[in-house]
């Protein structure tokens, strides 16, 4: 495999490429494209502006809104000023924003317009589209070699995102991911999935998410590819621009996939473009992969295991057969370890199921403030504990067999059942609420929220889910309330989920 570049970091990465390929097309919404040159002046306009604001390096930028070229851009100009960019999912209401960013301290947010009305509690600095151009016209004021100097100034082991992640305990944490270890991961990883120059490739995964903004961004321009973001999924939007723009390339979950064969089924479609596909599944139907290489016409099908806190840990390779990319995520990267553990921390044979433990360059820094929830996953010997449950085989491929405990996915949106439980108690009518998985046809999983009204209260599980809906994204909204007198709990007082998924219907977990 190709070695990453000798950049370090992402600014000097942005400053090497545009100077050997400054008409390299690495954006283009249709409306605005952008080559690497003009992508690297745009930027650093943005990096003088927040120069101008007293942004430094080390600062926390944070960026809110849907995937589109400003969202490059300003990305970019973040990184330029030596920032660590903070993504927010534009599916946040205003307290999970909030939330996240008094988390990490962000001083300066880049918005929508829409979104940035729905805090109560502003950063210091709010930058709407409308304001960018008065940011970058204050940013004049900034010499523009120092602005060059800022950008040269970033090291490889400075922190470069801060990316949010569900978990257990109710708060989503912030993973520190540096510049060197970013590049590296998604340098392997657009290799292995041959994304080069020419290709057009639909950024679907939102930029707020790792997969977006590192397998689609960074990739993208890295590799300098043509990036064409998607600022909200359809069908008919994607089927629109494999044909339209003769997208090359296309990620995401295997739902996807099967939306598009279902196309082809309701008439004739001209997919012809399409040389790779990738999916980042636990498990992918063989026939979907067979109805792909043969129906579609795609060159290589890829399956892959990542995680916020250890970036890209696996990937099938060019050559393997359809089994082993339907019920396997590959080998191990190039640089990362996997080991399979029983309970009590002992390796185990091949096959036999345990948690998947990962070291290497691709394991996060850690949870930004945190250090104490850092070491519940890192011990001491640099094993990240995923908490996620597989097994290797014979040959070395890494197969997931279950999720993390209490994790959900809602259309590819992990969901915690303690960060919903938290945000439903604020509603004020609740004196409890348990929240768990259930299977849902339409987007693989959804949650049923059972609650225990407070003395006195009435509640109503329809206005409940009203309300859910005006404070909570989407994805994170129960499909059902149901009320109860009190909620089942276990022999240590902990409340009995396994009682609740009978409750469902559901067969126990774990």
């Amino acid at each position: 495999m190709e070695p990453v570049p000798a950049w370090g970091t992402i600014p000097r990465m942005l400053r090497d490429l545009a100077e050997r390929h400054p008409g390299a097309v690495v954006v283009s919404d249709g409306a605005t494209t952008l080559t690497l040159a003009a992508l690297r002046a745009r930027a650093a306009e943005v990096a003088r502006g927040l120069i101008s604001l007293g942004v430094r390096r080390g600062d926390r930028v944070a960026l809110w809104g849907v995937n589109d070229v400003s969202w490059v851009v300003n990305a970019f100009g973040a990184w330029d000023a030596g920032a660590v960019v903070v993504p927010l999912s534009a599916r946040y209401k205003g307290m999970e924003a909030e939330a996240l960013l008094a988390k990490t301290g962000a001083e300066v947010l880049l918005a929508g317009t829409e979104l940035a009305g729905l805090l109560e509690r502003r950063p210091r600095h709010v930058v709407t589209p409308r304001g960018v151009g008065e940011l970058v016209e204050r940013g004049r004021a900034v010499p523009r070699q120092e602005g060059e100097e800022r950008a040269a100034a970033v090291r490889p082991e400075d922190l470069c995102e801060l990316m949010s992640t569900s978990g257990t305990t109710g708060t989503p944490k912030a993973v520190m991911l540096d510049h060197a270890q970013v590049l590296r991961g998604y340098w392997d990883w657009a290799e292995v999935v041959t994304l080069g120059e020419g290709d057009r490739y639909p950024v679907i995964a939102p930029f707020a998410h790792g997969f977006g903004l590192n397998a689609g961004l960074l990739a993208c321009v890295m590799r300098r590819a043509t990036m064409m973001p998607v600022p909200a999924f359809s069908p008919d939007g994607v089927v629109r621009l494999i044909e339209s723009w003769r997208a090359s390339i296309l990620a995401g979950p295997p739902a996807l996939f099967a939306r598009l064969l279902d196309e082809l089924e309701r008439g004739p479609r001209d997919f012809s473009s399409l040389r790779v596909a990738v999916c980042g599944a636990a498990a992918v139907p063989a026939a979907l992969v067979r109805r792909l290489l043969d129906r579609v016409g795609v060159e290589r099908m890829i399956n892959a295991y990542g995680l916020m806190e250890g970036t890209v840990v696996s990937m099938t390779r060019a050559g393997d057969p359809v089994p082993v990319i339907a019920s396997t995520t590959g080998r191990p990267m190039p640089g990362i370890e996997v080991r399979i553990v029983d309970d009590d921390g002992e390796e185990v044979a091949p096959g036999e199921i345990g948690e998947i433990l990962e070291r290497g360059y691709g394991v996060m820094r850690g949870y930004w403030g945190e250090p104490e929830r850092t070491a519940e996953v890192v011990d001491a010997g640099g094993w990240l504990h995923t908490g996620d449950v597989g097994y290797l085989d014979d040959r070395g491929n890494l197969a997931i067999v279950d999720r993390k405990k209490e994790l959900y996915i809602v259309n590819g949106f992990n969901v915690s059942p303690a960060e919903v439980e938290s945000l439903l108690l604020r509603e004020g009518s609740l004196a409890q609420a348990a929240v768990v998985g259930v299977p849902d046809e339409r987007a693989g999983e959804c949650g049923w929220a059972f609650v225990v009204p407070r003395p006195g209260c009435r509640v109503d599980p329809e206005a409940l889910i009203a309300w859910a809906r005006a404070n909570m994204s989407s994805h994170k909204v129960p499909r059902r309330v149901v009320v109860v007198d009190a909620l089942p709990v276990n022999a240590n007082g902990k409340v009995d989920k396994i009682e609740l998924r009978a409750r469902v219907g559901l067969a126990p977990q774990g």
